[in-house]
């Protein structure tokens, strides 16, 4: 797989690299990622991974953008408010690289059409805010095999985790809180989806060249209030209903 000459220019930085270098790049652009919303996590995921030169994203959003959402999904401008955010992502994510193919789905994922939404894919960016949605995709990607990278956030502080195979997003949570908080209802801080939606990326990135250790297995919580970061290990749940046993 050849660069060309605006290629070779664009991804200098990553050449020179010695954990990406030729090599690396090249995975990248062959590279079919999909992305579970667009919102948060899913807007700077999608325009970090669309710079990094990721090959396909994979946009699969039911939701509109609304005026609400352009403090923290930088994805959007203005004039984007009422139009599909998988269509106006697409936009933003094609003028910032041509070079990188944008698969626009615009429907919600579902048990029932997750299988053929992750079809052909190489990993999964899971940044949806409803465990539904959530435990659809990681039952999804576990059928598949396909590795997931998870990223929440809420009011000051963000988590990203990366499951493949075992354990599972649901030895982390095996059902909803009956309590379960939106930011819709608890607010949050715009930028911090920016740090959570760059980890995201930065994980993604990490597995697809094979470039040091990927937080498979953990989960990096991050306390913007107090500046502070901390990892911990995720068990493995014999009694999970999707990976035990």
């Amino acid at each position: 797989m050849s660069f060309t000459d605006d290629e070779i220019e664009r991804y200098a930085r990553h050449l020179v690299l010695a954990e990406i270098g030729g090599p690396g790049q090249q995975r990248l652009k062959a590279a079919r990622v999909a992305l579970v919303g667009v919102g948060g996590v899913g807007a700077p995921a999608a325009l970090y991974l669309a710079a990094a030169g990721v090959g396909t994203l994979r946009l699969i959003d039911d939701d509109n953008v609304a005026l609400s959402n352009l403090q923290r999904q930088i994805a959007f401008a203005e004039g984007d408010v009422g139009r599909p955010k998988t269509a106006a992502a697409a936009a933003a994510l094609t003028a910032l690289n041509p070079h990188v193919a944008v698969e626009p789905r615009t429907e919600r994922l579902s048990p029932a059409n997750a299988p053929l939404l992750l079809d052909g894919c190489d990993l999964v960016i899971d940044g949806t805010d409803d465990f539904a949605t959530r435990f659809a995709v990681s039952d999804a990607c576990l059928a598949l095999g396909l590795p997931l990278v998870s990223g929440a956030l809420g009011r000051w502080s963000g988590q990203v985790g990366v499951f493949v195979g075992r354990p599972c997003y649901r030895c982390l949570v095996p059902a909803a809180p009956p309590d379960a908080e939106t930011c819709a209802r608890v607010g949050v801080v715009g930028a911090l989806a920016g740090v959570v939606g760059s980890l995201a990326a930065l994980e993604t990135i990490k597995l697809v060249v094979g470039a040091g250790e990927a937080l498979t297995g953990r989960l990096l919580i991050y306390d913007g209030l107090a500046a502070t970061a901390r990892t911990v290990r995720i068990a493995a749940d014999p009694a999970c209903p999707a990976c035990g046993g």
